[in-house]
């Protein structure tokens, strides 16, 4: 039943989404095709199994939801756990989401951002299998791969498979500094650079292979790999990964830009650019200006609300494949209140104290970045084992 249902889907997948272009006379490369369209690959795992599925707003086969894709399939779902901004992708940053049912499906929905961030035992207990499918940006802070480390964990102890349908990383290139242990959170749980250059199912590999899970442990694991992309050239996400990075803009500037939400700079949450837009109130000096506002579903209590910020406008700016710190140091040095331009939580984004010091201490850029090297070059050297794209 499955098989055939499956055939039905592929067809009719490839009926609404093929470009359908008279054949070429020279063979074109293999056209791009997420983990989750891997149906051949995946679905034997799942037949005879109870399946919970880690996924949120992004996890598309084709034209339908994975999960709506999957019980059309017949595969026995009987949980979906969600990650931060919720399953249908809507809360706030940071905001707590709480358990609930999605009338559409008929499944329990069980937060991960809520009253735990690691699935319990007895919401393992009648999963067999948990399948990941969501998209990433490639950036430690951005905490879906927080999510994947404690699926990993959880399953690793309870003795429960984990199935990743990869997708491509809109930023596959590696650089910034790496995470201190010291000062591990759930916005940077590995000791890996900021733009770590790894898909979820790399990442999953390395985290296996690294011994970072509780205790040593190593989950039973199966990547589904992506077909038809290297990590060289830039993946536009068909859908916004999470509320406030809406475009291919916002998501190149955000491992740039993120690093402002440990300071007094707005990045524009509460306007209709978040992340392509910086400012504050007290630069009035900048050419640029906007009003942030509550917006249902992108930020609704966002920092300055109804107040005018003045600052930097970058939707257009060029954006080169590396992580622009000149950005911090500039709004640092106009800012005029320099004492209590950083928060707590700088050090903690940046995965270090030592950022902040060089920023304060007036480092150039070039320092900073020259200060990064050994850390990247052990760390470039260690990921060559976890790769699955050239």
């Amino acid at each position: 039943m499955i098989r055939f249902t499956l055939i039905a889907v592929c067809v009719s997948s490839y009926l609404h989404c093929a470009d359908r272009r008279p054949a070429a006379t020279v063979e074109e490369p293999p056209a791009l095709e997420v983990g989750a369209l891997q149906f051949e690959r995946y679905l034997p795992l799942l037949e005879g199994q109870r399946v919970a599925l880690v996924v949120n707003h992004t996890s598309m086969a084709g034209n339908m939801h994975l999960a709506d894709t999957l019980k059309a399939l017949g595969v026995n779902l009987v949980k979906i756990f969600a990650p931060e901004h919720g399953f249908r992708g809507t809360a706030d940053p940071g905001e707590h989401i709480e358990d609930g049912v999605d009338r559409k499906l008929g499944l329990p929905v069980v937060s991960l951002y809520g009253n735990n961030r690691k699935p319990t035992p007895a919401q393992l207990e009648d999963v067999d299998i948990a399948v990941f499918d969501i998209q990433d940006v490639g950036t430690r802070f951005y905490t879906y791969i927080s999510t994947l480390h404690y699926v990993m964990e959880a399953c690793a102890e309870s003795g429960k498979k984990v199935v990743v349908l990869d997708r491509p990383n809109p930023n596959g290139y590696v650089d910034g500094p790496m995470l201190d242990t010291a000062f591990r959170s759930f916005v940077g749980m590995h000791p890996i650079p900021v733009v770590h250059g790894l898909t979820v199912g790399e990442l999953a590999r390395m985290i296996n292979g690294e011994g970072w899970l509780a205790g040593g442990l190593e989950c039973e694991l199966e990547v589904i790999p992506v077909t038809g992309w290297s990590r060289d050239e830039f993946y536009s996400c068909p859908v916004r990964p999470s509320p406030n990075l809406p475009n291919d803009q916002a998501i190149r500037l955000y491992p740039s830009l993120c690093f402002f939400e440990g300071t007094v700079i707005s990045v524009g949450r509460g306007t209709q650019t978040p992340f392509q837009v910086i400012g504050n109130p007290l630069l009035t000096d900048m050419p640029y200006h906007f009003t942030p506002v509550s917006i249902e579903g992108m930020m609704k209590n966002p920092p300055f609300e109804n107040q005018v910020c003045y600052g930097l406008d970058l939707r257009d700016v060029p954006v080169e494949p590396r992580l622009n710190i000149q950005y911090v140091i500039d709004m640092y040095n106009a800012y005029p209140d320099k004492k209590n331009f950083f928060t707590r939580y700088f050090n903690t984004l940046a995965g270090n104290d030592i950022l902040r010091q060089q920023i304060e201490a007036g480092v150039s850029e070039a320092e900073i970045r020259e200060s990064w090297k050994p850390g990247l070059e052990a760390y470039l050297q260690m990921r060559e084992k976890y790769l699955l794209y050239q």
